[in-house]
């Protein structure tokens, strides 16, 4: 397993700070990011959580997907490479 986690379903009121300290009840967060809408700037409600270790990472996954925050039920799962598409 990666250490790279993708989270789902996010409230477009989840800030990278907050979304960081959820994440640090199961370890090291290393990196946060939420991704946003190129053209209104909003979120687009999914982000991506690095974790220190896999087994933090898995941690993560076990303990917090299903998860409320902010009002909404998170989707905790292994982030995987981006694929590319054609436009």
């Amino acid at each position: 397993m990666s250490s790279k986690l993708y989270v789902g379903s996010l409230s477009y009121n989840t800030t990278e700070d907050g979304l960081k300290d959820f994440f640090s009840q199961a370890g090291t967060v290393n990196s946060v990011a939420i991704i946003l809408d190129k053209v209104s700037g909003r979120s687009k409600g999914f982000g991506f959580v690095e974790m220190s270790t896999e087994e933090e990472a898995k941690k993560a996954k076990e303990s917090l997907n299903g998860k409320e925050l902010d009002g909404r039920r998170i989707i905790v799962d292994e982030a995987r490479p981006m694929r590319k598409r054609d436009f």
